[in-house]
């Protein structure tokens, strides 16, 4: 299995595990897709973190020799379908974290983007999307999500130019949330994803898709969407404990509910 899932409830792990670098093809895509399926329905998992197996790779992206290979038709057939695959990240109302300890480039970063929070670990490893150095564009996502996150004319030079950053450049420019010492990545992200998934989680979802949607749909469209959604949590379990917890001077107890 190029694509491994573990589960650590109230934590769910996406183990990229393809040596030796976690470059990917159709059919890790597909396993891709079945692992985030999975953490989706599964009422045990509350917060996701994407994580690799390997040392100094989180993923070096697609792989270029399959590209070579295949026909052009061949190579849309995986576009499509991890535009599909990391397209539904952003639909599901956990929050889904990425945990990166090396390289992370070209379609490798761009799994990283289609997450929620990306954090990373400090070191000598880059970040960057270099598909122009092949002739190609950062065609799973990366055109958009990357000026969507950092603003459009930084996005612009580092996918023209095909540069890659340091993870403490990534930092500063925004592609990474947080940086931790190598040694504590992994402990720091489960600790973050464990007081996540303590809290309120039907409004922490509501607040990712009220961002994402909203994004993509526009202001008007954004702000409709936020009265829906603040009007479902007035009415919910969740929200009334909340509202009552405050009055009461206590701490609240969030159901998910």
């Amino acid at each position: 299995m190029a694509v491994e899932l573990e589960l650590q409830p109230p934590v769910g792990y996406i183990v990229l595990n393809r040596p030796p670098a976690n470059s990917y093809d159709y059919n890790f895509m597909e396993e891709l897709g079945r692992a985030v399926a999975a953490v989706a329905d599964d009422p045990q998992v509350k917060v996701v973190v994407v994580r690799s197996a390997l040392d100094r790779f989180f993923s070096a992206g697609a792989d270029v020799k399959a590209f070579a290979e295949n026909s052009t038709e061949r190579n849309m057939d995986m576009i499509r379908l991890a535009h599909q695959v990391l397209g539904r990240i952003a639909r599901i109302p956990k929050v889904f974290i990425a945990q990166i300890g090396g390289h992370a480039v070209g379609g490798g970063l761009e799994i990283a983007l289609a997450c929620d929070l990306r954090f990373g670990a400090e070191g000598e490893y880059r970040l960057g999307l270099p598909e122009v150095t092949l002739g190609l564009l950062p065609g799973n996502g990366g055109t958009q999500r990357l000026p969507r996150l950092i603003g459009w004319s930084k996005a612009l030079d580092m996918m023209v130019t095909g540069r890659t950053v340091t993870p403490t450049e990534a930092l500063q420019l925004g592609i990474l949330d947080r940086l931790f010492p190598a040694e504590r990545l992994a402990e720091e992200t489960r600790a973050y994803a464990e007081a996540l998934a303590a809290g309120a989680l039907k409004a922490i979802g509501h607040i990712k898709l009220a961002v994402h949607q909203g994004l993509d749909g526009g202001l008007d469209y954004g702000l409709r969407l936020e009265r829906e959604l603040i009007e479902d949590l007035f009415a919910s379990e969740d929200g009334q404990e909340g509202v009552r917890a405050f009055l009461e001077r206590r701490p609240p107890q969030f159901k998910g509910r």
